[in-house]
């Protein structure tokens, strides 16, 4: 083995154990059966939707996950695995390898996930990758807490005319009432 390939593989594994520390969310897949075509199709989904498709020998993947407080995924290293990496949100990356899969007779297929150091199961998942996106959850969440707000503005705009109304009402009949009555 050659100083150069050594170095390249010590790069890579370091690439790598940057990538895992900076996401929160990481999937595992086994992409056998999937074409170079098809590969480069699902990197540029990923990168698109702001997330990253990557695949490196398992033996290079098992040192980076070595170097970092990581759940045990170990066991799920065999085999053609490809690490489905994300930033902030589980479900967009969920939905990405979901819609690829589908128009990909079921290729990858996913083996086990982690969300925020947490392992979670293909069926959970799965799951995730049926809600909304989290921008429109947060935006959903948004609205509904803004709804009583609205709600309370539209009561006290409503007294403050009442009132309003109440005073100009006293003050025109006091306007045509006899001094000191």
């Amino acid at each position: 083995m050659s100083q150069r390939t050594k170095k390249q593989k010590i790069e890579l594994t370091d690439e790598l154990r940057k990538w895992l520390e900076n996401s929160n969310v990481v999937y595992l897949a086994d992409f056998t059966g999937l074409n170079v075509k098809s590969m480069t199709e699902l990197r540029k989904r990923f990168r698109e939707s702001d997330g990253r498709f990557v695949v490196v020998k398992n033996r290079l993947a098992l040192r980076a996950l070595e170097q970092l407080e990581f759940p045990d995924i170990k066991q799920h290293l065999r085999g053609p695995t490809g690490f489905v990496l994300g930033v902030d949100d589980p479900v967009t990356p969920a939905k990405t390898l979901r819609e690829f899969a589908k128009e990909n007779e079921d290729r990858p297929s996913l083996k086990i996930g982690v969300v925020e150091r947490r392992i979670v199961s293909v069926e959970e998942i799965e799951r995730l990758a049926e809600l909304p996106p989290r921008q429109q959850l947060l935006g959903g969440i948004a609205g509904s807490m803004m709804a009583p707000v609205t709600g309370i503005v539209g009561v006290l705009n409503a007294l403050m005319r009442d009132l309003a109304y109440m005073i100009g009402e006293v003050a025109k009949k006091n306007e045509g009432a006899p001094e000191g009555s």
